[in-house]
């Protein structure tokens, strides 16, 4: 058996933040283990390419089960599958969310992480290209740039948005998020910059780190009350690995919740049901699932200079030789953020917009020059849970996330949808603008788009909530991402988000990290 002080589950965004920071103490032992291999490949580095991972080895490919609201639909949900998770397949983009998300963790039991708390944890880890302030730091180890070859169609985006009352807004991670403008990225010098390029490569030099990849988790070992290691399946067979102090849970919102309930941590009438022996009986652990759900609207347009260019040889040479052009797009480069209705504590929907056809997470193609805008919501009302199929660690859960089964969440996708249509209406889009693809000019009433986002909403890859933090009758973790009932066990990844953030996940899996740290470091 091997002895560590620390043992983290998972090498994704959160667990390369815990294996760098606190490996920094010399006289700290540290292992993290990683069921995927290495992140060195084309596909992970080219911006663009990033939907060519999806359902190959480097991809958990997860999917749902038939979904209620959505005509009993699978769908497909991508997660990282090497070092750096999810962080060297997602789309780059850097969204910390609202800060009224924050504050109202903090008001609903979540002490400590109120917006102005977690601000320094955001700013700690970013090295901003366009200079630090008091929203943004310099000298992390996170790039946080804009992009270097930005699409010129995403111009006309923006004015058009602009001229269909959108306020235009140049930095939605700072006083305020409200508006329209571009995206910020996690890339440097036009390659993609993942949690293992920015925390685990520049430790993995130190003497008291280990990383293990392809390095299954089968459970967490607890004993008397406490975590003692972790049970993995390797190449050579099954061992178990020993933490000292504690083990850290970060195998991301579906496996966390998954190794929980098969450790025995979880519903005791559904660990029965597959022959697991309840350690702790808590209902909430897969509970309270949460996610983003999108529609793609598609138009023809006779602009050039889209994405249906970026296959072309000059584009990989100029990619490879400078770090530029058109394959260090992230495919959405513009954003914006509204509310869907009046009387809103903050935005509810956000637009993904970009210079290229995208559906079907990028499997479909078109034989036409597209651009897409993507309402998106990103507080939704729904909630799902993810549960066991079987005691197997090897077959993936059932996830079901009942998306668009409340008739708020459908209300606020309309309008988004109504909003995108008047935006690709706008004089800064005439004369570029062709036939819509999706839904398509037919679906005009109600009921028509309604069905259209029933038939086709997907997800933007954002799952949360699963184990979250909060008081013990409702959550799985304490306000320091201890869980209820085990001794030195934490859940650090962004299982533990009492809400989903309005906005992409990734920054703010980073800020947990960061922090998490910091309260082991300190015993909290």
């Amino acid at each position: 058996m091997r002895i560590y002080d620390y043992v983290i589950i998972g090498a994704g965004s959160a667990g390369c933040v815990l294996a760098a920071r606190l490996s920094e103490d010399p006289d700290t032992t540290v292992c993290l283990v990683e069921a995927g291999g290495s992140d060195r490949n084309l596909n992970v580095k080219i911006p663009a390419a990033f939907p060519k991972m999806f359902r190959t080895a480097r991809d958990w490919d997860y999917f749902s089960d038939p979904e209620p609201g959505l005509m009993g639909r699978r769908l497909f949900m991508p997660r990282g599958k090497m070092l750096g998770g999810s962080s060297s397949m997602n789309a780059m983009l850097y969204v910390r969310g609202n800060a009224y998300d924050y504050d109202d963790w903090s008001k609903h039991g979540a002490d400590g992480w109120s917006y102005d708390e977690v601000l320094p944890y955001f700013r700690r880890s970013e090295d901003f290209a366009r200079g630090g302030d008091d929203y943004h730091g310099v000298g992390g180890p996170l790039h946080v740039n804009d992009l270097r070859s930005r699409l010129p169609l995403n111009d006309r985006l923006v004015a058009a948005s602009m001229q269909a009352g959108l306020p235009f807004n140049p930095d939605y991670n700072g006083a305020r998020q409200e508006g329209v403008g571009y995206l910020q990225v996690n890339q440097h010098h036009g390659h993609r910059w993942s949690a293992a390029d920015a925390w685990l490569r520049p430790a993995m030099g130190r003497k008291n780190l280990t990383v293990h990849t392809h390095a299954q988790v089968l459970g967490i070992d607890v004993a008397g009350g406490a975590a003692t290691g972790a049970r993995i399946a390797t190449r050579s067979g099954t061992e178990s690995v020993r933490a000292e102090r504690e083990v850290l849970l970060s195998a991301g919102a579906i496996g966390s919740p998954q190794l929980l309930m098969l450790s025995g941590i979880g519903p005791a009438d559904h660990l029965a049901s597959h022959g697991i022996e309840a350690v702790v009986d808590n209902p909430n652990v897969g509970a309270h699932y949460q996610d983003h759900p999108f529609y793609l609207i598609n138009w023809e347009t006779s602009a050039r200079g889209t994405l249906a260019e970026a296959e072309q040889p000059g584009q990989l040479l100029q990619f490879l030789l400078r770090g530029r052009g058109m394959l260090t797009s992230t495919v959405a480069e513009a954003t914006a953020f509204f509310r869907s209705r009046p009387g809103l504590p903050a935005p509810d929907m956000q637009f993904h917009m970009g210079a290229a056809y995208f559906h079907n997470h990028g499997f479909d193609t078109h034989d036409k020059p597209a651009f897409v805008i993507a309402p998106t919501l990103v507080a939704p009302q729904s909630r799902g849970e993810i549960r066991l199929r079987s005691a197997d660690p090897g077959e993936q859960p059932s996830i079901v996330g009942n998306h668009l089964t409340e008739a708020a969440d459908v209300d606020a996708m309309l309008a988004g949808m109504e909003l995108a249509r008047e935006i690709a209406a706008q004089p800064r889009l005439a004369g570029t603008t062709g036939r819509e693809l999706h839904p398509g000019e037919a679906a005009r009433d109600r009921a028509a788009l309604t069905k259209a986002l029933r038939r086709e909403t997907e997800l933007i890859y954002h799952p949360t909530s699963t184990a979250r933090m909060g008081p013990s009758e409702t959550s799985v973790v304490d306000a320091a991402l201890r869980v209820y009932g085990v001794d030195r066990l934490r859940v650090v990844d962004a299982s533990v988000f009492p809400t989903i953030p309005r906005g992409n996940t990734n920054a703010p899996t980073y800020m947990v990290a960061e922090r998490a740290a910091d309260l082991i470091r300190d015993g909290g």
